[in-house]
């Protein structure tokens, strides 16, 4: 065997694989089909991931990145005039309150660079062609650099390859959820507006009925945008998939507010039909990770961090898979169950997100029980390895409630805003 474990992609996934490879002793090689730093979404960090950043020892690198420092999140309807703002400091478990925004070109050469100072060999502008063997103890990879191709074998993989899921499509098991079938239109605005003080770091989320903007302010001058569609919606609009942000911002007075002195992009990017699972996420000689495994719809800002804690999880099974101290079966239905589990508490305040009663009983942030305070840990990605029973059972009284708010009012009603039936307020051009 050439190595230990074959890692497909070099994000913060494959990366924190092939560092806690290299930790643990094992030989890896991650092959990365870009060249970083290269752009790529996912911009805001969730508090959770700092302790796993603290046990692998990237904390300080990290944080020596240009980054913008957040402890909350901020909601509205696309029309309001005042948001409600989540300080992760309120939420339910007295643990990680502090994270940050960074920009993922940066983060990504980094962590890349410190799993090959570690050890493992981290290969870039490679493209893993086909998986030529895919089984215990043996796996296989046909793998092409400057026209050039070769196979690669290991005793283990690890699909970290993003949504192109390379696992999950050779096995035929990658399923679209259609419920959440979504376009993304987004680009780096420069001059957005912010609050000041400490809001000025959080995340911005702005609702309307066909979908949702995120303001991610990256430094003093960038601010990440994005609109996010149902896919059918995005159909309706006569208007190019990558202009779909302009076209929406223009549509909605607190984003136009926002923006209006802004310097916008001329480059701007798409993703389209995201949210899906590749259910068994691990099986015979293969882990997969990350996006490749499951993509949760970006609201929270779950990708980064479920990518990181997954493979280092997929890495540590391995070792002890090798070391004698669980057979592989169970090792596998135990490493589903971990990305079951924080994949599960994430895609359900999603799927609840799109209704506007879980919307008005958000907005309220004050309930019974401590019930907002739960759904704030939830958002700070306390949801591994499982949720605790206390978030549990609150988590499920929020959605009863929300069914509630359906019949009759226990919060006040909130007029929803139409980007579909709202008049553009200044010209489209940019």
């Amino acid at each position: 065997m050439d190595y230990d474990v074959l890692i497909i992609g070099g994000g913060p996934a494959g990366a924190v694989a092939a560092l806690r490879s290299a930790q643990l002793g094992l030989k890896a090689a991650a092959f990365e089909k870009g060249r970083h730093p290269r752009f790529h979404i996912g911009e805001s960090l969730l508090p959770r991931m700092w302790t796993l950043a603290r046990k692998l020892g990237l904390e300080d690198g990290i944080k020596a990145l240009p980054h913008v420092h957040k402890v909350g999140g901020s909601f509205a309807f696309a029309h309001e005039t005042s948001t409600t703002d989540y300080h992760f400091a309120r939420g339910f478990l007295p643990v990680n309150h502090e994270t940050l925004n960074i920009e993922r070109g940066p983060l990504d050469d980094f962590l890349c660079r410190t799993a090959r100072e570690a050890g493992s060999e981290m290969h870039e502008n490679v493209t893993v062609r086909q998986i030529v063997r895919l089984e215990e103890g043996h796996v296989e990879l046909l793998v092409e650099q400057g026209g050039v191709q070769r196979n690669i074998t290991g005793r283990w993989l690890i699909d970290a390859s993003g949504q192109g899921a390379v696992v999950g499509r050779h096995l035929g098991v990658r399923r679209m959820l259609p419920d959440l079938k979504k376009v993304a239109s987004y680009g780096h605005f420069e001059n957005v507006w912010r609050p000041a003080g400490v809001l000025g770091g959080y995340p911005q989320i702005l609702m309307c009925d066909e979908g949702w903007f995120w303001f991610i302010p990256l430094d003093e001058k960038r601010t990440s945008i994005g609109l996010v569609l149902s896919a059918e919606v995005a159909k309706k609009v006569d208007v190019p998939a990558d202009q779909l942000v302009f076209w929406g911002i223009e549509r909605s007075p607190l984003p136009k507010k926002w923006t209006e002195n802004a310097v916008f992009p001329k480059e701007t990017w798409v993703s389209a039909d995201f949210s899906y699972t590749c259910r068994p996420f691990a099986g015979p000689g293969y882990f997969m990770v990350g996006d490749a495994a499951t993509f949760v719809d970006p609201i929270f800002s779950t990708g980064v961090t479920l990518g990181m804690m997954t493979a280092n999880e997929a890495i540590e099974t391995i070792v002890a898979i090798e070391a004698g101290k669980i057979s592989r079966a169970r090792a596998r239905r135990q490493y589903c169950r971990f990305v079951e589990a924080g994949s599960s508490s994430f895609f359900r305040l999603v799927r609840g997100f799109y209704h506007h009663t879980f919307r008005e009983l958000f907005l309220h942030n004050l309930g019974p029980f401590r019930l907002h305070s739960a759904v704030n840990s939830v958002l700070t990605g306390n949801v591994f390895p499982d949720l605790t029973w206390s978030l549990k059972w609150r988590m499920a009284m929020f959605e009863f409630f929300m069914k509630v708010q359906k019949v009759t009012p226990i919060v006040r009603r909130r007029t929803g805003w139409s980007l579909l039936t709202a008049s553009p307020t200044a010209s489209e051009s940019h």
